[in-house]
């Protein structure tokens, strides 16, 4: 069921977003050379604790995973891209690194991503990341109150195939509120000005999410983490917005 939120309601989101986006700033600022992927998962757990907010990760157990996920964030390395599962993993030279991480705050919930390459970078590396930045911030720009799903889908898609980058649509956007994940699906691909008309009070993550050399993945034996088929690196960038007359509304900006 899609749900729309009253101004008073988005107002009431912005504590989550702006949590949200202080975790994936603390994350972004640890990750490096020598730290395990158990403690960027210890990190955001202890902000949880510390801000009373609440995973929206720990305890999900949806159709597509193997069992409740059981942390409080996704750290996606190198031919991952989507849903990493933590374990322990010591961050080297050059890793590509995606970061999705969503938690509720007096009841409503944010969800955001970012990637970033630890230590020296690949050029190529550096290139997939801007992408799926350029592309969030189109999908962003098209989501204008009296446009359509189709037209965010649309933007994302001009953007990665320009870059040469094929699209996967098993996942993508979504709605969010009071739960992570809800109503409408947001595909990283589609035909602008179809689908669901854009109004305010929609409040929904979008989150494009590229390989470099493909566009099919399987799922790890852990039962979570995605991987590209043929081994390339993924990026991954998301921002939980609300639809205004305004114009968008990003409530997991960072600074």
């Amino acid at each position: 069921m899609i749900e729309y939120r009253t101004p008073t309601e988005i107002d009431q989101m912005r504590p989550a977003g702006a949590f949200v986006a202080s975790v994936l700033t603390a994350l972004k600022a640890k990750a490096a050379v020598g730290v395990n992927l158990l403690e960027l998962d210890a990190l955001a757990h202890q902000m949880i604790r510390d801000a009373g907010a609440e995973s929206c990760y720990i305890d999900y157990h949806p159709s597509f995973g193997a069992s409740p996920f059981g942390k409080v964030l996704c750290t996606s390395v190198n031919d991952a891209v989507l849903h990493g599962l933590p374990y322990d993993y010591v961050l080297a030279d050059g890793d590509l690194l995606s970061v999705d991480f969503a938690a509720s705050v007096n009841g409503w919930v944010a969800d955001s991503a970012l990637s970033v390459v630890v230590g020296t970078p690949r050029e190529d590396d550096l290139t997939l990341i801007e992408t799926t930045e350029v592309a969030l911030a189109a999908g962003i720009e098209a989501a204008q109150a009296g446009a359509k799903i189709g037209d965010i889908s649309f933007a994302i898609a001009r953007v990665a195939t320009q870059a040469g980058y094929k699209i996967n649509t098993d996942f993508g956007g979504h709605g969010v509120g009071r739960t992570m994940h809800g109503d409408p699906h947001i595909p990283n691909n589609g035909r602008r000005g179809r689908g669901l008309p854009l109004k305010p009070g929609l409040v929904i993550a979008i989150e494009p999410w590229f390989l470099t050399s493909t566009d099919k993945i399987y799922t790890d034996a852990d039962g979570w983490t995605l991987r590209s088929r043929d081994g390339s690196r993924g990026a991954h960038s998301e921002h939980t917005i609300a639809i205004t007359a305004d114009g968008p509304l990003i409530l997991t900006a960072r600074p």
